[in-house]
């Protein structure tokens, strides 16, 4: 029975040593540039300027594969702006964490320099926000952290998607640029479509 136990402790200690060597975490964060869909179009072109930020795993399950994964804190939203007699913006700050599962593919160009190509699921649940308003030289803010809820001003809380990107590791180092389509409607409204996307910029190291 002992020897049993031994074994098995060895077993176990072997398995974790393995899923620690081929688990790598490390810390992401960059820019956003985010926009509503409405029904299967975007009415404004304006991007709204945001950021991410949060830990970062991605898992080596095979050679140049990988499963990447994480959880951020990232802003989303819109921006439309009313040009006439006097200017107008009005700004829709949406602050998420976010969990992404994606594939990745890993293409080796040199010695420590990897492409990476990746895609796949997201969700993300809404955490607060706010809405800002300026005219003229006028500005306001309102609604701070009642951004989600029931109520037919508010969002539905829950969001998911796709996401697709292309980024590129030196070592420890990587860059990665991508975008996040939203799948779930996420308007209180009766006749409302609204949905998220995301494009984003980051820059990131390994632990």
């Amino acid at each position: 029975m002992k020897k049993l136990r031994l074994t098995l402790v060895v077993a176990l200690l072997a398995v974790v040593t393995a899923a620690s060597a081929q688990m790598n975490l490390g810390v992401k964060g960059g820019l956003n540039m985010s926009n509503f869909v409405y029904g299967d179009e975007v009415t404004d072109k304006n991007m709204k300027i945001g950021f991410h930020i949060g830990l970062a795993a991605d898992y080596d399950f095979a050679y140049n594969m990988a499963i990447q994964t994480g959880l951020f804190f990232t802003t989303k939203g819109s921006t439309v702006k009313y040009e006439g007699l006097v200017d107008a913006e009005y700004k829709e700050n949406l602050m998420y964490l976010q969990l992404p599962i994606h594939l990745a593919y890993k293409l080796d160009v040199s010695p420590g320099t990897r492409i990476v190509f990746h895609g796949g699921p997201y969700a993300a649940y809404g955490v607060a926000g706010k809405r800002t308003a300026k005219v003229g030289s006028i500005s306001g803010e309102w609604d701070v952290d009642k951004m989600f809820g029931d109520a037919v001003g508010q969002y539905k809380p829950f969001d998911a998607g796709l996401g697709i990107g292309v980024g590129a590791e030196f070592g420890r180092f990587l860059v990665d640029l991508g975008w996040d389509f939203g799948l779930v409607n996420i308007s209180n409204r009766s006749n409302g479509n609204t949905k998220n996307q995301n494009a984003y910029l980051s820059v990131g190291v390994k632990f």
